[in-house]
C-alpha cells in the first residue's frame, strides 16, 4: 500500500487499480471512506476506463468486428506502475496490452494522479492518444464514502446539497441503460437521503457548469465535497434493497449505453475522442470536514 498524508488527512492507495481505499481525518482518526465490505459491494474507489457504465449486452462494434466490454471496462482490475512519488503527490501510468487490445482495439497513455493539500484531495486523468489514429473513450471516477460517519446516525439523516442551486438534467436508468428519451429538468437544491432513494438504481445528473456536491447532514457537522470544475455527468449511488453504508458521488465523461443503442462504438453517448498526440484532462477534488 502507498500513502499521502500530512496533519489533516491521510489517504492510502492500491497499485491495483491506481485505487484510493482509504481517507482518513488524521485529528479524529474517523475514516471517510467504504472500507469495501464485499457483503454490499467489495470496492473503495474503482476507476471507470475505457467506458462508464454497461454496453448492452456487453458488447460494442467498431470497424466490422464485435468486441466485449464488461461494466465500467478494465482499468479497475489491472495493475498501474508508479511514475512519480513525492510527499504531497503519486502518480500512475497504465498503457495498453495485448490483452487490453482483444477487448479494445486502441492504444493509450492514462495515468492518475493525486495531490494532497490541507484536507484536500485531487484527482486528475490524464489520456493520451500516442497514434496517428483517432481513439474513443470514456472515463470517471466511483468514490464511496462511509454514510453514517457517527454511531448516533442513520443513513436517512444525510442528504446530497448542489451548489449552484439550479435547473440540472436528470437522465434516468431502465435497467443498466441509460433513457436519454425520458430525461427532464428538475430544480436541485438538495436529495434527502434513505435507501429508497435508489430503488430505481443510481440518480445521474448532466453538469454544464463548475458544481459542488455536499454530502453531509442537516446539521452539517461532518461530510463530503465533491468539487467538479468540468464534469460532464455525476451519478449518485447506493445498492438497493441491500440498505449499505455508504453512499457514492461519481464524477463521469461518459455514460452507460442508451437503452437505443445500436452497439456501433461511435455513436456512444458520452463518448470523448481524441486524434493523433492529443490528450484529455480532467479532475476532481474530495474535501472532507
Amino acid at each position: 500500500m502507498l500513502s499521502l498524508e500530512n496533519n489533516q488527512l491521510k489517504a492510502v492507495f492500491s497499485q491495483h487499480g491506481a485505487e484510493l481505499q482509504s481517507l482518513i481525518d488524521q485529528k479524529t482518526q474517523k475514516q471517510y471512506l467504504w472500507q469495501a465490505d464485499p457483503k454490499f459491494w467489495g470496492r473503495h474507489a474503482p476507476v471507470l476506463f475505457p467506458i462508464v457504465g454497461r454496453l448492452k449486452d456487453d458488447q460494442y462494434q467498431l470497424n466490422g468486428q464485435t468486441y466485449h466490454l464488461k461494466q465500467h471496462g478494465f482499468a479497475r482490475d489491472l495493475d498501474f506502475t508508479i511514475v512519480d512519488q513525492q510527499a504531497d503527490r503519486l502518480t500512475f501510468s497504465l498503457h495498453d496490452s495485448a490483452a487490453t487490445r482483444g477487448i479494445y482495439p486502441f492504444a493509450f497513455d492514462l495515468q492518475i494522479s493525486y495531490q494532497l493539500t490541507a484536507n484536500h484531495l485531487t484527482v486528475t486523468y490524464r489520456v493520451k492518444n500516442p497514434t496517428k489514429s483517432k481513439m474513443l473513450f470514456s472515463i470517471g471516477g466511483h468514490p464511496a464514502f462511509t454514510v453514517p460517519l457517527a454511531n448516533d446516525e442513520s443513513f436517512d439523516d444525510y442528504l446530497v446539497e448542489f451548489q449552484p442551486v439550479g435547473n440540472y438534467q436528470k437522465i434516468p436508468l431502465v435497467g443498466n441503460y441509460t433513457d436519454s428519451a425520458a430525461a427532464q429538468t428538475d430544480r436541485m437544491a438538495g436529495i434527502k437521503l434513505s435507501h429508497e432513494t435508489f430503488k430505481n438504481d443510481a440518480l445521474i445528473y448532466q453538469l454544464k457548469q463548475k458544481t459542488v456536491l455536499e454530502l453531509t447532514t442537516s446539521a452539517h457537522q461532518h461530510g463530503v465535497l465533491l468539487d467538479l470544475p468540468a464534469t460532464d455527468y455525476v451519478g449518485i449511488w447506493s445498492p438497493y434493497p441491500a440498505k449499505a453504508p455508504f453512499v457514492c458521488l461519481e464524477p463521469w465523461w461518459g455514460l452507460a449505453d442508451d437503452r437505443q443503442a445500436t452497439g456501433n462504438f461511435t455513436q456512444k453517448t458520452g463518448l470523448h475522442q481524441l486524434t493523433s498526440q492529443q490528450e484529455f484532462a480532467a479532475k476532481y477534488t474530495i474535501s472532507i470536514f
